[in-house]
């Protein structure tokens, strides 16, 4: 495990890379042609970047990019 500390701008500027990323995968997983394999890659990697995600946010901000697990199974 890995230990960081970052300044208040630098947490600010985290939030705002890690929602615009968790952002972009959820318009991909959201678009009909794409594979089945690449959503599947995609999902898998929504996960993470949104368990990194929740160590910053709020509650509410984090309500805004969670998943229903049972429809995208």
């Amino acid at each position: 495990m890995l230990g960081f500390l970052f300044n208040d701008r630098e947490c600010r500027e985290l939030d705002y890379v890690l929602r615009k990323e968790l952002d972009e995968m959820l318009f991909d997983l959201n678009d009909k042609r794409m594979d089945h394999d690449i959503k599947t890659a995609i999902e898998a990697r929504y996960k993470i970047i949104f368990r990194m995600y929740a160590r910053l946010a709020s509650p509410k901000d984090i309500s805004k990019y969670a998943r229903n697990r049972m429809q995208h199974q």
